[in-house]
């Protein structure tokens, strides 16, 4: 790949995921051997909002559908390749909504506090203990004809490659944190920091430093199950 191409595209609009992607990917980076961090580190990661790409419509029935979807739209229209993810928040007492449609869970596409305050009115009368919710995500990387050879022995055109990972926890009523976006300031993980742990208090995703929630998240453990593929690709 030419240096003017040393790019690799997060197909998504929302800069908090890219900025997330790229905390979690430079951590990959940092565990490499020189010479395989050194290529790695001449790619830069955009994302298709920065690149003036449309947002395709998500038509999946699954998070591991719009998430090739999206990743397999940004490579077709640039011969990059791309990540994607797909995720959501899932209630349990919701029977998995919101699920697919979190991000539009009010109706808007990415309006966090509405989302978030529609959710909260649905669930006003339960107790915390009856909100066992968890996150998921499939995240998907598709590599453009010609790339990451090794990989697929025989092919012609992009190759797909999905990962998950999911984070449980539970939903309070009160939003607490301003770090992250989506649901983080309601959604409590069951996996807690050592420093929640040694206060005795818990710590919604959005009172969770970035490198603690990458540690932890949905996310994180998806996009680290992938970096692999990508940086063998790549490198």
């Amino acid at each position: 790949m030419a240096d003017g191409d040393a790019r690799i595209v997060v197909a998504t609009h929302n800069e908090g995921k890219l900025a997330e992607m790229r905390s979690i990917l430079d951590a990959c980076i940092h565990g490499l051997p020189g010479e395989q961090a050194a290529r790695m580190e001449r790619f830069t990661l955009v994302s298709a909002g920065q690149l003036g790409l449309p947002d395709p419509v998500e038509t999946g029935l699954t998070f591991e559908q719009n998430a090739l979807l999206k990743a397999g739209d940004v490579t077709e229209r640039t011969g990059l390749p791309a990540i994607a993810d797909d995720s959501g928040l899932v209630v349990d007492v919701m029977g998995a909504a919101p699920g697919i449609l979190s991000a539009r869970w009010s109706g808007v596409h990415g309006d966090d506090r509405a989302n978030m305050r529609l959710l909260l009115a649905q669930l006003k009368d339960l107790s915390e203990d009856d909100l066992g919710a968890r996150f998921v995500t499939a995240a998907a990387l598709v590599l453009p004809a010609g790339m990451g050879k090794e990989e697929v022995a025989d092919r012609k055109g992009p190759t797909e490659f999905i990962r998950t990972g999911r984070m449980d926890g539970h939903l309070v009523h009160r939003p607490r944190g301003d770090q992250g976006f989506g649901y983080d300031p309601i959604f409590v993980p069951d996996d807690q920091p050592e420093r929640a742990r040694r206060a005795g208090v818990e710590l919604t995703s959005a009172e969770l430093e970035p490198a603690e929630k990458n540690a932890i998240s949905h996310r994180g453990k998806a996009l680290k199950a992938i970096m692999p593929i990508l940086i063998r690709a790549l490198s």
